[in-house]
């Protein structure tokens, strides 16, 4: 069964590190009870990149907690006494029960009152490794295809953590997110490519990035 894990939502602030000052609303935090998710995200959650963020195919981030225990692990992030959990990589729903060979392009649940609808992958993005500090985490995360993904909504309505995923439409079964990813981040499938092109459900973003690969082969 799929449920949500945990609820975050974060605002745009200013951070600083020693490669200078940037702005991001990554650094989520943890909400409790009834939200309501809007036809533009958890509301009160904000992003700072409108330019590659917020769309409406971008409603909803989510990121399975399984991966959260791959990452401690491969960087010895609990014998270093930083282990990351749920919110690390700044996804809205931390998910228990899925990855992305369990999700396809498409797919609709509801969820709590709402109703939500797999857009496409989450591109892994360089503030992630910069929120965690951890070398490597972009490239590592196009590699092993950990990526996440995004849901649109379909439905406004009232979630919580705890919700139960319950499946109500697949009309693209086979077009898994780790199927997508292992075509456009390892060895480019350029049939899937032309295949994804077809699919009303995957995000605009995507078709644009998929149109840029196949006019570069």
């Amino acid at each position: 069964m799929i449920t949500i894990h945990t609820q975050l939502i974060g605002r745009p602030a200013t951070h600083h590190d020693e490669r200078g000052s940037w702005r991001s609303a990554i650094f989520r935090t943890v909400v409790e009870g009834p939200q309501q998710l809007l036809e533009t995200g958890l509301a009160g959650d904000q992003v700072a990149d409108t330019e590659n963020h917020g769309s409406p195919a971008q409603a909803v981030c989510c990121h399975p907690l399984d991966h959260y225990a791959f990452w401690n692990t491969e960087y010895q992030l609990e014998a270093a006494g930083r282990p990351i959990g749920p919110g690390g990589v700044g996804e809205n729903w931390t998910i228990a029960g899925a990855t992305e060979e369990d999700v396809c392009i498409g797919d609709r649940f509801d969820v709590g009152s709402a109703c939500v609808e797999v857009s496409g992958p989450r591109y892994p993005c360089i503030k992630q490794e910069r929120k965690l500090q951890l070398p490597g985490l972009l490239q590592r995360t196009i590699a092993t295809r950990r990526t996440g993904w995004y849901l649109r909504v379909i439905r406004p309505g009232s979630v919580s953590a705890g919700d139960a995923w319950r499946q109500v439409g697949q009309p693209n079964p086979g077009l898994t997110i780790a199927r997508v990813n292992l075509g456009m981040h390892q060895e480019f499938d350029r049939l899937l490519a032309l295949e994804l092109l077809d699919v009303p459900e995957l995000s605009a973003g995507w078709k644009r990035i998929l149109q840029f690969k196949l006019r570069g082969e």
